[in-house]
């Protein structure tokens, strides 16, 4: 009997470089704040580099800094009041546009980053190999900014953090979404088109598009349980308006970046 000849090993994960350099950034980052910073030097780092929305309320949405101290007096003792507003006071002097950006670097547990990882590979695979890198680096940046400032928005006198890249991965699922759930049927230059591939869907189609609405469905519904459930491993609440902007972002954003035309030649399989 003939041996068979064995074919080309598959990788077990065929990424596109971006995405795992993405990653790898993602872990470095979290590597080195759990392994080489203390307590307080990590805690500086998050007040740095985090998105605090009472500071952009303050310094932005004239909110008046007293206006938050004095909520923030009502959940603390009596004696550590002026401790806590001497901190408030330095923690509101500034806005620091920046942590629109750089909170997605940021996050609150292993778990959070695992999570956060397993869908930038996902959502990102797809968006970099139709988009390239430059479109997918300018489509997360937008995101993680519109997660951010819904979440500011809708929590002006929230003093806490908000860390992690939900709100850029939030946007990359959403660009996605217009040509992942498009049929199947769609050709590419003589053969069957890989789904990042297909022609962009029109907004009516998408909207009718039972698939895309089911994933839209449960994603929302998924956000609006852990906005009052912690997953285990996590530290902190989940923040969904993040999410939520992201996506937003994410969704009209895409077909102004798209390479791909809309409508492309459909021919029956």
């Amino acid at each position: 009997m003939p041996l068979r000849q064995s074919g080309p090993r598959e990788p077990i994960f065929n990424l596109p470089s971006v995405v795992t350099l993405s990653i790898l950034v993602l872990v470095a980052i979290h590597a080195f704040r759990m392994l080489f910073l203390s307590e307080d030097a990590d805690l500086q780092v998050i007040i740095d580099w985090a998105v605090i929305p009472a500071r952009w309320a303050v310094t932005y949405g004239g909110v008046e800094s007293q206006d938050v101290i004095a909520l923030l007096h009502q959940s603390v003792p009596e004696e550590a009041q002026d401790a806590i507003g001497a901190f408030a006071r330095e923690l509101l002097s500034e806005g620091r546009p920046w942590t629109a950006l750089s909170y997605a670097f940021l996050h609150g547990s292993w778990t959070h980053l695992l999570l956060n990882s397993v869908w930038l590979a996902a959502f990102g695979t797809p968006v970099v190999r139709r988009c390239g890198p430059q479109r997918f680096f300018l489509l997360s940046a937008l995101a993680a900014i519109g997660g951010a400032v819904l979440y500011a928005a809708m929590n002006p006198m929230q003093i806490l953090p908000m860390i992690g890249a939900s709100g850029a991965v939030s946007g990359l699922m959403a660009a996605a979404s217009w040509f992942i759930f498009a049929p199947a049927s769609w050709h590419w230059e003589g053969r069957m088109a890989q789904p990042h591939e297909r022609p962009r869907q029109a907004l009516a189609d998408l909207i009718r598009n039972r698939p895309f609405l089911l994933f839209l469905g449960i994603w929302f519904a998924t956000n609006y349980f852990f906005a009052f459930v912690q997953p285990v491993g996590m530290e902190g609440n989940i923040a969904w308006e993040a999410h939520v902007g992201g996506f937003l972002i994410g969704l009209v954003a895409f077909p102004w970046l798209d390479p791909i035309p809309a409508r492309g030649r459909r021919i029956s399989a």
